[in-house]
């Protein structure tokens, strides 16, 4: 992974906290925890809202705050999206085949 613009300030000694919507793979994130890591901070934690723990690959992250569990499917709604749709839903939700309508989870 490249690095366009790394931080504006130093973490050292800091308590980060990662926010995350969905935990796929846990690739990214395990990047960014490395990269953190090599500046120092007191700590770090990781929070997101939903979590596909039967997708994760390779994966050395813990999670410390984990709102759902989520089944291993596409989901949209909360900023979440679908070729820039359905990104303002007040819900989450599945694409049906037809990628128009949505059903709630």
């Amino acid at each position: 992974m490249k690095v366009n613009k790394d931080l504006s300030f130093d973490p050292t000694d800091c308590r980060i906290l990662i926010l995350e919507d969905l935990i796929d793979s846990g690739f990214t994130l395990s990047w960014i925890v490395r990269h953190l890591k090599s500046k120092n901070p007191a700590s770090i934690r990781i929070c997101c809202l939903l979590d596909k723990k039967e997708c994760h690959v390779n994966y050395d992250v813990k999670i410390d705050y984990v709102g759902f569990d989520c089944p291993n499917i596409f989901v949209v709604g909360y900023g979440m999206d679908y070729n820039e749709h359905y990104r303002c839903l007040p819900f989450i939700g599945i694409l049906k085949n037809n990628a128009v309508n949505v059903d709630k989870i």
